[in-house]
């Protein structure tokens, strides 16, 4: 009688769900991430207060006082003191940033998302090899084109002019990659084609319908030309050479150089350091809501 074998089948694991986290995981994940958070914080905003305390003290205080706490509070006499050095030089410099940036910025983000929303919406041979260019521009640092940009500026006789500083602030590669992603998501091709149906042109339907629908991503990438450009140091620095023609960054770059012939300076490079921040703070607070929105339409989509 041969003996019969059974093999009773594998009892199959039960895949254990995840267990929820308690209210000690919870609140040590809280606390982790409002600890890296104030950390960063303090990183940010630690050197602006550094700055504010600094414009506020007196030329004989910056040493022999405490760096992070005020002394005699000397902030409105500094600031007066700096706008009537040499006749107002440095509002002169201050008025050149927000010419370069602000005019800038905004041809900039005009045509970065003309040519996004083109590089979008429309086919046409080789748009894909177009769009690729534009990836590898982003890479590229901003200095590293600063040397052939003076060369070319300099064959056509354009250097220590307006132009050579404004002219290439107006190409911004990651603003057409960023309008261009914007564009193929919030820009439907059927009211696109109703709009044609109405006999709407294509530049009156790009600013009168695809300009709405992309103006959280056209004020992102207003954002960072204009921040790009008003800090930009090394363009100006190998193009001008005629003060008057100087950015508020280089400027300041040429009164600090100077501060071992001219001790003064140190207390106007301080104070003039901490006005020229105050634009940007004030941009950013009166457009970021349109940036968020933009962060967040783009996070859902």
């Amino acid at each position: 009688m041969s003996a019969v074998t059974t093999t009773s089948a594998p009892k199959q694991r039960r895949s254990k769900a995840p267990r929820p986290a308690g209210p000690k995981e919870k609140t040590l994940s809280r606390v982790g991430a409002i600890t890296v958070m104030s950390v960063f914080t303090l990183y940010f905003l630690v050197p602006i207060w550094w700055l504010f305390v600094a414009a506020s003290k007196d030329r004989s205080q910056f040493t022999n006082t405490n760096p992070l706490w005020f002394a005699d509070f000397n902030l409105i006499q500094n600031i007066g003191e700096l706008l009537a050095y040499r006749d107002g030089v440095f509002l002169k410099w201050m008025l050149n940033s927000a010419i370069y940036a602000g005019l800038g910025a905004l041809l900039g983000t005009l045509f970065a998302g003309m040519c996004g929303y083109a590089l979008a919406k429309y086919r046409f041979p080789g748009r894909d090899a177009i769009f690729n260019i534009v990836l590898g521009g982003v890479l590229v640092p901003a200095t590293a084109l600063a040397l052939p940009l003076f060369l070319i500026f300099s064959q056509v006789n354009l250097t220590n002019t307006f132009w050579s500083v404004f002219l290439p602030s107006l190409v911004s590669p990651f603003g057409v990659y960023l309008t261009r992603i914007f564009a193929a998501e919030s820009v439907p091709d059927e009211l696109i084609e109703a709009a044609r149906l109405d006999g709407s042109g294509e530049v009156r339907t790009f600013f009168t319908v695809s300009v709405k629908l992309m103006f959280p991503a056209l004020v992102t990438v207003f954002l960072f030309q204009f921040v790009a450009i008003w800090n930009n140091f090394f363009l100006p620095l190998i193009m001008l050479r005629d003060e008057v023609l100087f950015p508020v960054t280089l400027g300041l770059y040429s009164w600090n150089s100077q501060v071992n012939q001219i001790p003064e300076l140190r207390a106007y490079v301080l104070v003039g350091a901490l006005l020229s921040i105050i634009p940007l703070i004030i941009l950013f607070l009166l457009l970021q809501r349109f940036w968020r929105n933009g962060l967040g339409a783009g996070a859902v989509k």
